[in-house]
């Protein structure tokens, strides 16, 4: 699919996607089955983007640490491309604050 350089929605895309911390990995050609994968070292951290058996396209954080599980990463796919956020905020799961109050009695 080819998209023409004047799509304003392809251009605003593209802005959000780069100023909310997604960055372009590879084009979706390079993983053409299941199975298919693509190691990329971003900041320093090695991703591996993997085209998996029910033809998703998923990505790993690969840890250092002995015995590390790899560690599931945000990725989408968008205009024909592949697209990580290696931000941790993402991918953290947070409980919703509860406030205790103390009455005050008269």
């Amino acid at each position: 699919m080819t998209t023409p350089p004047d799509d304003r929605t392809f251009r605003r895309e593209m802005a959000t996607a780069y100023r909310s911390g997604w960055h372009f990995i590879d084009l979706l050609t390079a993983l053409t089955r299941p199975g298919d994968s693509l190691m990329v070292t971003l900041f320093g951290e090695p991703v591996v983007v993997v085209m998996e058996a029910d033809d998703e396209i998923r990505a790993y954080r690969c840890l250092r640490r002995p015995r590390g599980a790899p560690q599931p990463v945000r990725c989408t796919v968008r205009y024909g491309m592949i697209f990580v956020n290696l931000d941790q905020r993402d991918h953290e799961l947070f409980e919703p604050e509860t406030i205790s109050a103390t009455p005050r009695s008269a």
